[in-house]
C-alpha cells in the first residue's frame, strides 16, 4: 500500500513573522502521481494486512481503542479519547456524538434504543484495535505505479470492520472483498455490523450536508432497531 511519506508538520503560529503566521497547522508530504490503475484484489489484501498488523501505538498495543489526539471526519469533530472497550467507544465517541449533533428527536430516540442494545450485534466477536483509515471512500483511494494508495484519513484505532463505513461510495468490487476476507475472514454478524458502521457516516453526512442523508440514516436506524 502506497502511503504518502510525511516530511514535516507543525503549527502555523511557529512560522517566522511575515511568512504565514496564523491559526491552524501545516503538513509537508511526499508527492505521489495519483490517477494510475490498481488491482481491487490488491487493495483488499493490503487493507486487510494493515488491519491485521500489530498497532504501532503503545496504548493501542495494550488493547485500547482511540487515538492520541482528537481529529475530524470531514468538517465534523471526531473525539478519540482512549477506551478499553470497543462497544463503549463506538457508542459514546461515534454514534452518540453524531446523534447529538443532529438535534433531531426522532433520530435520537431511535439512536438511544440502538445504543442501549449495541452488545447484541457483537456476540461471539473478539474485537482488537486495528489502525483504521477512517474515511475510506473513492476520493481517498487511487493508484500509484500500479499499486493502491490511500490518503486523507480520519485515523484512529478501532474495529477493522469500521473501515467499511464509507463503502457506499468507495466502489469496492467482489474481488476486493474476496481478497480482504482471505486475510481476515468474516466474523458472525458481519452484515448487521456493516450497517452500524455505515450509520456513523450517514449521520455525519446529514450533519454536514443535510438533505437525503436523513432518510438514509433513519432507514438504517429503523432496520437495526427492528432487530432488537
Amino acid at each position: 500500500m502506497r502511503i504518502p511519506k510525511i516530511y514535516h508538520f507543525g503549527n502555523l503560529s511557529a512560522v517566522p513573522e511575515g511568512k504565514g503566521q496564523g491559526k491552524g497547522s501545516f503538513i509537508v508530504m511526499e508527492y505521489l502521481d495519483f490517477g494510475g490503475s490498481y488491482s481491487q484484489a490488491d487493495l483488499g489484501q493490503r487493507l486487510a494486512e494493515m488491519h491485521k498488523a500489530e498497532p504501532a501505538d503503545e496504548t493501542a498495543k495494550m488493547g485500547m481503542f482511540g487515538f492520541p489526539i482528537d481529529n475530524t471526519i470531514g468538517g465534523t469533530s471526531q473525539p478519540n479519547g482512549w477506551m478499553d472497550n470497543w462497544i463503549d467507544f463506538y457508542r459514546e465517541r461515534r454514534l452518540q456524538h453524531q446523534l447529538k449533533l443532529t438535534k433531531d428527536p426522532k433520530l435520537q430516540q431511535m439512536g438511544k434504543k440502538l445504543c442501549d442494545n449495541l452488545e447484541q450485534f457483537f456476540q461471539g466477536v473478539d474485537v482488537k484495535p486495528s489502525v483504521l483509515h477512517g474515511d475510506l471512500w473513492s476520493g481517498n483511494i487511487s493508484g500509484v505505479d500500479g499499486e493502491p494508495s490511500i490518503f486523507d484519513p480520519a485515523v484512529y484505532y478501532g474495529h477493522s470492520e469500521a473501515d467499511f463505513g464509507m463503502s457506499w461510495c468507495a466502489g469496492f468490487s467482489s474481488a476486493f472483498y474476496d481478497a480482504y476476507h482471505k486475510v481476515l475472514p468474516k466474523a458472525p454478524g458481519f452484515e448487521d455490523r456493516k450497517q452500524l458502521y455505515l450509520l456513523y457516516h450517514y449521520l455525519n453526512h446529514y450533519n454536514l450536508f443535510g438533505g437525503g442523508y436523513y432518510s438514509s440514516a433513519e432507514g438504517i436506524l429503523r432496520s437495526l432497531t427492528n432487530k432488537i
